[in-house]
C-alpha cells in the first residue's frame, strides 16, 4: 500500500516502540512521523523489562535512554517529523526547559519539540522558535491555549510549529473533543497558517476519520488504531461519513484575536495541568 493520494493529512503514529513504528511503515506503506512523550517511553518494552526486574534508572540512563529511542524511530522516518518532549512539572521554568529543548534538537536531524501549553512552556517555545528550533506545543485543550500558540510562535515557517489538542480526554469528561479540533481550524484560517494542528489523544476510528474529514494538518494515532486503519485498506472518510457525537457536550466556537500578545490568552485548563503532572510522575517512576 502506499499513502492515498487524496489524503492531505501527515499520519504520525503515538509511540515510544520502535518495533511498532517499523510494523506500521509496513503496513501502511508509509508513515509521516511520530510523536512520543514520558508516559509513552515508559510503556516501551526495554524500559519495562528493567523495571520489572527492579532495575530503575539514573537521571542520565532515562535521557541516554530517550535519546536512543527517538534516535532509532528518526532513522525510520527520516523525511518525517519525530516530536521528543521536555521534561517538565508545574515548577519548570522556561529557561530550564529552553535548555532540555536545545539538547534535545541536537540528538536527532528532524525533532520537533514539545512544551506544554503554560506560560512557561510558551515563553521556551517562543526562544525556541528565534533559535531555529522546531516545536510541538501539546496538551491544548481550548481555543485561547490554541490561540497563544499561535501569538508566542509568531513568525516561524510553516512546518515548525505544531499544536496538539488532546481530543480523547476531553470526550472522557463528557465534551466533544473534536468540537475543538472543528473550532481551532475555523479560528487559524484568519491566520498566517505557520502553526498546524495535529490532533492527538485519538481514542477510535471514528475520531481518525472525522479529523481527516475536517482537515486537520496532522493527525497522531496509537498503534491499534493505525493497525485497523491499514487492515481495512487505509479508507478515508465518505461524502456521508457523519461523526457520531454520541452525548457528548458541545464546544462553542468563540472569536477570538489572533493578533494580541500571547500574554493576554487565558492558558488555564485544569486537563493541562493533569496531564503535566501526569507526564511528570511517569518520568520520575523511571528514575532512581
Amino acid at each position: 500500500m502506499t499513502k492515498p493520494k487524496n489524503l492531505a493529512a501527515k499520519i504520525f503514529l503515538d509511540g515510544g516502540d520502535p518495533n511498532e513504528t517499523r510494523k506500521i511503515i509496513k503496513l501502511l506503506g508509509f508513515l509521516d512521523g511520530q510523536t512520543t512523550n514520558p508516559t509513552l517511553i515508559a510503556k516501551n518494552p526495554d524500559a519495562q523489562k528493567r523495571l520489572k526486574a527492579g532495575e530503575k534508572f539514573t537521571s542520565k540512563e532515562i535521557y541516554d535512554f530517550y535519546r536512543h529511542v527517538v534516535k532509532n524511530i528518526s532513522a525510520l522516518v527520516p523525511d518525517g517529523s519525530v516530536s521528543v518532549e521536555v521534561y517538565a512539572d508545574k515548577n519548570t521554568a522556561a529557561a530550564e526547559m529552553f535548555m532540555q529543548g536545545k539538547e534535545i534538537f541536537s540528538w536527532i536531524p528532524n525533532a520537533h519539540i514539545k512544551y506544554p501549553i503554560t506560560a512557561a512552556g510558551l515563553l521556551a517555545a517562543k526562544r525556541s522558535i528565534k533559535a531555529g528550533l522546531r516545536v510541538n506545543l501539546t496538551l491544548c485543550f481550548t481555543q485561547e491555549q490554541a490561540a497563544a500558540v499561535y501569538a508566542a510562535t509568531r513568525g516561524a515557517k510553516k512546518g515548525d510549529v505544531f499544536v496538539s489538542p488532546f481530543i480523547g480526554r476531553l470526550d472522557d469528561r463528557g465534551e466533544n473533543g473534536m468540537e475543538l479540533i472543528k473550532n481551532i481550524i475555523k479560528m487559524y484560517k484568519a491566520g498566517d497558517g505557520h502553526s498546524e494542528i495535529l490532533t492527538a489523544s485519538v481514542r477510535s476510528m471514528e475520531h481518525f476519520l472525522y479529523a481527516i474529514q475536517l482537515g486537520s494538518d496532522i493527525i497522531t494515532a496509537p498503534y491499534k488504531i493505525l493497525k485497523q486503519w491499514g487492515e481495512k485498506g487505509l479508507p478515508l472518510p465518505e461524502d456521508d461519513f457523519t461523526y457520531k457525537v454520541q452525548g457528548l457536550k458541545n464546544i462553542p466556537y468563540k472569536q477570538i484575536d489572533l493578533s494580541q500578545d500571547w500574554k493576554k490568552y487565558n492558558l488555564a485548563h485544569e486537563l493541562t495541568e493533569t496531564g503535566l503532572n501526569h507526564f511528570a510522575a511517569d518520568w520520575k517512576a523511571l528514575i532512581k
